[in-house]
């Protein structure tokens, strides 16, 4: 298929898990009465990414995340001449989900963007109020995590068809440790999506989750391909 098709279908799914993730935090965590708080926050980015697994998985390989695609390139499941056109369309999707939330979010009354809008954060932005030095540790090692979770249910020695349950959930678990510390990243187009609404201390702030969600990707494609992936022949 072509590149021009697969990006599109990376821009569609990362505009979902950014409008269905960061929706779910904006719009109904803490809705009177019937808000679905932490948990039903960690579950809907494990949803957003179980179904676009399913429906565009065998289009683009449903990775909507630079890291997880950078990730892939370090551990030889995908060719690095392709993973800038793939980030390029992660970002523009997740610029387009934040934006329909804000539509959304902006037709309420006493909506405030500069209250985080789902925005990932340290030190007094961190919901736990857990500093840079936390927030970049838990990013690493999380991203690490869900590397290993991805190349390891995608294995071709892996049971067939349930990667995407694999995957979501793990990213729903991923999201319970987190959200305390960062508001959970692990993706940096996810975090650049809101911040660019946000502005001020949200981009100020969203190095940190360029560059630990990448690192923590990359060791985690290099890790499971060097030690644990079967060698050819």
């Amino acid at each position: 298929m072509s590149i021009t098709k697969r990006c599109t279908a990376e821009t569609i799914g990362t505009a979902w898990l950014v409008f269905g993730g960061c929706g779910s935090a904006v719009l109904a965590a803490a809705f009177p009465d019937v808000g679905i708080g932490l948990l039903g926050v960690a579950a809907a980015f494990g949803l957003t990414v179980l179904t676009m697994a399913y429906a565009i998985g065998h289009i683009s390989g449903c990775h909507l995340n630079p890291a997880v695609t950078l990730g892939l390139v370090a551990g030889k499941r995908f060719p690095m001449k392709e993973a800038l056109p793939y980030i390029v369309a992660q970002v523009i999707g997740a610029v387009l989900g934040a934006g329909a939330l804000y539509l959304i979010a902006s037709g309420k009354a006493g909506f405030d963007v500069s209250a985080g809008f789902a925005s990932n954060g340290f030190g007094e932005h961190s919901p736990g109020g857990y500093s840079m030095q936390a927030a970049l540790i838990a990013e690493i090692v999380l991203t690490f995590a869900f590397l290993i979770i991805i190349m390891g249910s995608t294995d071709k020695r892996a049971p067939a068809g349930f990667a995407p349950i694999a995957i979501g959930l793990g990213l729903t678990l991923i999201h319970l440790i987190g959200i305390p510390v960062t508001n959970l990243s692990v993706n940096p187009a996810r975090s650049t999506g809101p911040a660019l609404f946000v502005c001020g201390w949200a981009t100020a702030q969203l190095w940190l989750f360029w560059v630990a969600p990448i690192v923590g990707g990359v060791i985690g494609g290099l890790l499971y391909k060097n030690v644990f992936e079967e060698d050819e022949g």
